[in-house]
């Protein structure tokens, strides 16, 4: 029974693929693309309202009648409930997120009702990374007039590469769970899992990682980077002294922080591991010069990262090393 209910859940999602196409996030719910559905509480208040009609008419029971026909409009008024709860209703998500092998991929869909109605109980529920019409992770949030609601679906990843799933859904049972009333967005959504960060190799100094051969001399916390020519306005205890006094143009010492250094985290300089070993300690390495103060770049067969900071960088060096050995898409 749940692999009949799973194919034809599978065949309406293509079915609605095909007729509404690819969206472009944001997207606000229409009218034509919300499709609604007794659940199984509404078959059973069907069969009973339609015994209880039988009944009345069978005994001539005004007061049977009566109370039939009340509960049919109180339940097509639910049914209208159900449908508006959707309608209207925009939502908008980040496309692309990263994650870590073995962790879960944090998707934050944001709701927003510009409606002059309350939306209650909206469901947001996303599948598997393979298209299954089964469901892992959904949650469900109210959203007020004039205002809005993020909901963040943690999907489990559990291997390195990229994790796509080519839609998600929203969907409702308000008021009393008598109707099921569901839209699918089809936009991709991509998790870039990188290699869980492990290893145990310590983090190459810069000025090894570099290919510096050895570090000049040194003045305090600071590196020796040469000379230059005076300008006005440079403190004189700078001042190459004995430049100048073997006839020399004025000059100025310039010194550098080490710290300021570009560090270059190389695949070549982990010899003996495997591929996934390799990755994993390159992880661990980019999390671990994230939380320094120098630059860092990668390089990787067919790909180098020049040296940078921030979460921008941190996203490029993860999602080479999710990629590396596949396609990227």
């Amino acid at each position: 029974m749940r692999s009949l209910r799973e194919l034809a859940t599978a065949r309406i999602r293509a079915w609605s693929a095909r007729r509404h196409g690819a969206d472009a996030l944001p997207v606000k719910i229409e009218r034509r693309r919300i499709y609604i559905l007794p659940t199984r509480f509404g078959l059973m208040l069907t069969a009973l309202l339609v015994a209880m009609l039988v009944a009345g008419l069978n005994y001539s029971s005004n007061l049977g009648l009566v109370f039939a026909f009340f509960m049919v409009s109180t339940v097509l008024v639910a049914m209208h409930h159900c449908h508006r709860n959707l309608l209207g209703l925009t939502v908008d998500v980040k496309a692309e997120v990263d994650a870590f092998a073995g962790s879960d991929a944090a998707f934050y869909f944001m709701l927003r009702n510009e409606s002059a109605v309350d939306r209650c109980d909206v469901e947001v529920r996303l599948g598997t990374a393979t298209d299954s019409p089964r469901m892992i992770v959904q949650a469900t949030r109210s959203v007020a007039i004039g205002s809005y609601e993020e909901v963040m679906l943690a999907a489990p990843v559990t291997n390195r590469g990229v994790s796509r799933w080519n839609q998600f859904e929203l969907r409702t049972t308000y008021p009393f769970g008598w109707f099921r009333a569901w839209t699918y967005v089809h936009a991709p959504l991509t998790a870039y899992v990188a290699p869980s960060p492990r290893g145990n190799r310590p983090l190459p100094p810069a000025a090894a990682v570099a290919g510096d051969s050895a570090r000049s001399d040194s003045r305090g916390e600071e590196d020796f980077a040469g000379l230059r020519s005076y300008a006005p306005g440079i403190p004189l205890k700078h001042m190459a002294w004995k430049t100048l006094a073997r006839g020399g143009e004025a000059a100025v010492r310039v010194y550098t922080d080490p710290a300021a250094r570009p560090e270059w985290l190389e695949w070549s300089s982990l010899h003996g591991l495997d591929t996934e070993t390799r990755l994993s300690q390159l992880c661990r390495w980019i999390t671990a010069s994230e939380t320094g103060h120098a630059p860092y770049g990668l390089r990787m067969p067919q790909i180098d990262v020049p040296p940078g900071r921030g979460p921008a960088h941190r996203s490029r060096c993860l999602r080479a090393l999710a990629c590396h050995g596949m396609p990227r898409p």
